[in-house]
């Protein structure tokens, strides 16, 4: 791993250029569900930062790919499976994608000196031997993501997010419930909760909230009801453990309309889209001797 010296700490930089070197690298690893985990190649702990840096853990990178310019820094890391530390099961779960890595330099025998070498998130994670890979991507990764608002009659805001702005928590809007039945972790049946409407739920988000599979999240594929209860399909099973008595709790879904906003939030001041914007059809269009060619407004009749 390759760091320019000028980005060096003097003091790390001086006990390099000793070449009598105590250095070893350490990884801090961050779920997004806040968890963190330290990893390091020494035969010993190392703390810093708050974080204890466990050494038994078999945690090592490869090599590392960096430049000055805005290409994507890429490197892999290669992990034994630890159920003190990563678990195959948070694994196979999902609480891992997407968590923030920092890798550091470190001397160990003065924690104190040290230089951040990595700063990114895990992109994809496959199984090995008795372990894991796992991506790592630098920052600039996000730079190959979509920035701005896209101009179209769909809201681009998320249900009860910043730019929506509806607070989820509304009485009558979302349903905390155990579990009373479920097949495949992407089924569940329920006899009562009629005081929602049929289909209330579909694109909503079902986030579990105590048991083996807590704080995973599933979005609804079809929402059912019928005179034998209430079914909640997802598109795809929880990456976890669901028993009978788990707490679930099932947020309203929203199909971007501004119909939908106005009748079934009450939120139509925040609607993010453009409901107006003249569509594909209305762009091919052309003059008809039978149509009312006045020069007026296209939309709504007036």
């Amino acid at each position: 791993m390759a760091v320019p010296s000028d980005h060096f700490p003097s003091a790390m930089k001086a006990h390099l250029e000793s070449g009598n070197t105590t250095v070893a690298r350490c990884w801090a690893l961050t779920r997004r569900d806040g968890i963190v985990h330290g990893f390091t190649d020494h035969d010993l702990d190392l703390s810093f930062e708050g974080i204890t840096f466990k050494a038994d853990t078999g945690l090592t990178a490869q090599a590392l790919e960096q430049t000055t310019g805005l290409s994507v820094d890429n490197t892999e890391t290669l992990g034994a499976l630890s159920s003190a530390a990563v678990d195959e099961r948070d694994i196979e779960a999902g609480r891992y994608d997407g968590a923030k890595v920092r890798s550091w330099l470190v001397n160990w025998a003065n924690t104190d000196e040290r230089v951040m070498q990595f700063n990114g998130t895990f992109g994809e994670i496959t199984r090995v031997a008795g372990g894991f890979r796992a991506e790592l991507r630098g920052l600039t990764e996000m730079l190959n993501q979509t920035q701005g608002r896209v101009y179209h009659s769909a809201c681009s805001a998320v249900l009860g997010g910043k730019g929506c702005g509806f607070d989820l928590d509304s009485l009558g809007y979302t349903a905390t419930v155990a579990v009373e039945a479920v097949e495949s972790a992407r089924v569940f049946r329920f006899a009562d909760m009629v005081e929602f409407d049929d289909r209330w739920f579909e694109r909503g988000r079902l986030i579990v909230q105590s048991g083996a599979a807590a704080g995973l999240i599933g979005i609804v594929k079809n929402d059912r009801l019928s005179g034998d209860g209430r079914i909640v399909e997802l598109w795809d099973p929880i990456r976890g453990e669901i028993a009978v008595g788990d707490t679930i709790r099932i947020e309203p879904g929203c199909d971007k309309r501004a119909e939908t906003c106005r009748l079934k939030f009450n939120n139509f001041n925040n609607f993010r889209g453009f409901p107006h914007i003249p569509g594909e059809d209305w762009m091919a269009a052309y003059p008809s001797s039978q149509d009312d060619n006045d020069g007026g407004s296209l939309i709504g009749g007036a």
